[in-house]
């Protein structure tokens, strides 16, 4: 199939962008890398009358260390981020999460906001931001404004960006010497859809764990939190990581739909086995810290 007439803007800057989305409202749609959307008007799903291509808005690309943030431009395709020494070094979890992104021709179109502004529940970069911590930085004729992730997303493909809003770049605090990270997903295929995936990070000091971050994916209408099971981690001291009760807290925690796919109780058992794979990384990585 082919998409419905539209009218194209190759936008030049930021401020061009924004005066389209300010004009047209609803009827505009952003193209960044085009991975999800196009296929979308391709099948007719979407039908946007201006479609405001961004890929040579230079203002949304870059990758920078800031003080105690590392932000990630908007514009950075995923291969971008997938090789930055930055992202590896200041946002290792990030870096883990990369590879498993679709295959690499979506890596090399594909976009590190555009993922996020998808906010598609399987999509792996949600969670990392969420279980990071970090915050999205946007801007509109109103006026620019920083929101944490865990504000962001408000169900499936549904985030808070108002009509006439773009996202600029995203800030991800650095990453100590004391955190220890884990990412994982389970899926068919290596660039299947995950049917259950965790992104995580958590901090250890003198044996203690604490500011535990479990961050599911592929369960729910968004990238959801496991405040239950990072209650049962906190505090603790990691030769006392109890992994059969903070597995068993999960089920307090999130109640997985059921897909096309996939039944809820077997993603369910799928986010225990990954909280356990995580509890044991911890464990490992505090050893050695």
């Amino acid at each position: 199939m082919k998409p419905t007439a539209f009218e194209y803007v190759r936008a030049g800057s930021l401020d061009e962008v924004l005066t389209v989305l300010e004009e047209r409202g609803d009827e505009a749609k952003v193209l960044a890398g085009g991975q999800s959307l196009i296929p979308t008007m391709n099948m007719r799903f979407a039908a946007p009358e201006v479609l405001i291509d961004i890929s040579g808005v230079t203002e949304l690309r870059g990758i920078e260390v800031r003080d105690d943030v590392l932000r990630i431009g908007a514009m950075c395709r995923h291969v971008e981020v997938l090789n930055a020494p930055e992202v590896a070094e200041h946002a290792p979890l990030i870096a883990m999460a990369m590879p498993n992104i679709a295959h690499a021709a979506i890596r090399n179109r594909g976009t590190f906001g555009g993922s996020l502004c998808h906010a598609d529940p399987a999509a792996e970069l949600p969670a990392c931001v969420l279980a990071l911590d970090a915050r999205l930085n946007i801007d509109g004729k109103s006026g620019p404004r920083s929101i944490s992730a865990r504000d962001f997303f408000l169900g499936t493909y549904m985030t808070c960006l108002a009509d006439d809003e773009v996202l600029i770049s995203v800030d991800v605090p650095k990453v100590m010497s004391e955190n220890v990270t884990f990412f994982d997903e389970v899926a068919r295929r290596r660039g299947d859809y995950a049917m259950a995936g965790l992104a995580s990070q958590a901090t250890v000091r003198s044996g203690f764990i604490t500011d535990v971050r479990l961050a599911f994916f592929a369960v729910g209408e968004v990238a959801v939190r496991a405040p239950h099971a990072e209650q049962a981690l906190q505090g603790i001291l990691l030769q006392d990581m109890d992994a059969d009760a903070i597995c068993s807290a999960i089920a307090d925690d999130i109640s997985p739909f059921d897909d096309l796919t996939t039944s809820g109780a077997a993603k369910l058992t799928m986010m225990q086995v990954l909280t356990r794979r995580a509890v044991e990384s911890f464990a490992k990585q505090g050893a050695h810290a």
